[in-house]
């Protein structure tokens, strides 16, 4: 279950735009991915004589021992007309990542890539916090542990349906903090991420994205102050800090 990489070699002709003056010829390889990007290859360093990156069309024809590949986008174009075909070929292909284990389904390899974890033998896929940093340790069901900061660490399976994230915050700091607003508890949710929002819903629509980072105190205003990667700040990410002073690095 991968995608495919196309292959063709060949005496080519690259135009560009339409633009005679762009055109170039040469013995090259060419190369369309499933993302309908074209790199077409000389033998000189490292980068394409040309290329379309997500192509919005890529159509590739073969026939009569030749080839033609077309690529374009709104205001780009890029063709290829092959005169002396050397191959055409079809190869598995997949996201090349970190490896993290094996998987427990397949035995396949796992790696992270893209914000992923994915088996490159059965293709399954676990999508996963930009952050996170995914542990050695397994989990029950044999996929990998992740750590993940949500104002404490949080080691959890990288299948959120295994052992969601949402589920281990919730114990740890459900009801632990009030709203800014009108003082209920906050109750921890998943509203396409974690949030702390208000337990007088809809009464009070108050909802403060948990940050990635960790709980280092408490802010003047009743709410925690995290250690986040670009610094300490509040939960509540609009806190006034003239009036709710955030404590010093100590």
């Amino acid at each position: 279950m991968s995608d495919t990489l196309r292959v063709f070699a060949g005496d080519c002709t690259i135009t560009f735009d339409e633009d005679s003056r762009r055109r170039r010829r040469g013995e090259v390889v060419a190369l369309l991915k499933p993302d309908d990007t074209l790199l077409v290859h000389d033998v000189d360093g490292y980068q394409p004589v040309a290329w379309l990156t997500r192509a919005e069309t890529a159509r590739a024809t073969v026939e009569d021992g030749t080839f033609t590949l077309t690529a374009t986008t709104s205001d780009r174009r890029v063709r290829v007309e092959c005169h002396t075909c050397h191959d055409v070929s079809r190869y598995p292909g997949s996201v090349a990542g970190i490896p993290v284990g094996d998987c427990p389904d397949c035995e396949g390899p796992l790696v992270r890539a893209d914000g992923d974890v994915t088996c490159l033998g059965c293709a399954a896929t676990y999508p996963i916090p930009r952050r996170a940093t995914v542990r050695e340790e397994t989990c029950d069901c044999d996929l990998p542990e992740m750590r993940v900061e949500r104002g404490d660490p949080f080691d959890v399976c990288v299948d959120r349906d295994c052992d969601p994230l949402v589920d281990a915050v919730r114990e740890r700091f459900d009801r632990e903090w009030a709203c800014p607003d009108c003082g209920a508890d906050l109750r921890i949710l998943e509203r396409g991420g974690i949030v702390a929002g208000c337990d007088r819903y809809p009464d009070c629509e108050t909802a403060l994205g948990i940050p990635d980072g960790l709980v280092v105190g408490e802010c003047d205003c009743g709410l925690p102050v995290f250690e986040t990667r670009t610094g300490r700040r509040c939960l509540d990410a609009d806190c006034d800090a003239e009036r709710h002073q955030i404590p010093e690095r100590g």
